[in-house]
């Protein structure tokens, strides 16, 4: 278990903010509007529990950020290997509930992150940030990332 937090969380007491790793079904239907913030083409608690039960296969990992039976923030990873990085985890998923930015909780997730990779034997946290998350850039430069690439794509239709 990471450990807990206690003050004020979103504008409410807490009476304990902790950092834990989402296993279960339940878990992962409770964090959905959560995640929907994030990733709005999920349209069902049902299609979220469906890709993440697929993802778990290869090896992705929720941790959740929790005030009581409320998730304030979520980070999706997983480890990979590759010639260019070597071991690294890949931040597949971050975000914090929008009523609850700008208080800590995207850093002690990327905190968590960083210390949770060095104990995988990974050298390297990455992760993929939209052109115009300019808001997001911002936070990522600050806790200590680097834009060091631009990724390329195109739909295969």
């Amino acid at each position: 278990m990471i450990p807990r937090e206690t003050g004020e969380s979103c504008g409410r007491p807490v009476s304990a903010v902790e950092l834990r790793y989402l296993d279960h079904e339940e878990d992962i239907r409770a964090s959905y509007p959560l995640m929907r913030q994030l990733r709005p083409q999920l349209d069902s608690a049902q299609a979220f529990v469906q890709r993440w039960q697929h993802q778990r296969t290869q090896g992705y990992r929720l941790l959740a950020l929790w005030n009581g039976g409320q998730p304030l923030g979520l980070a999706g990873f997983r480890v990979q290997d590759n010639l260019v990085h070597g071991r690294f985890v890949y931040v597949d998923d971050l975000v914090i509930d929008a009523s609850c930015r700008s208080q800590g909780h995207g850093k002690r997730l990327i905190d968590a992150l960083k210390a949770e990779a060095k104990v995988l034997g990974c050298c390297k946290l990455l992760l993929d940030a939209a052109m115009g998350n300019a808001l997001g850039h911002r936070f990522y430069y600050r806790q200590g990332l680097l834009a060091t690439a631009l990724r390329f794509s195109m739909m295969l239709t």
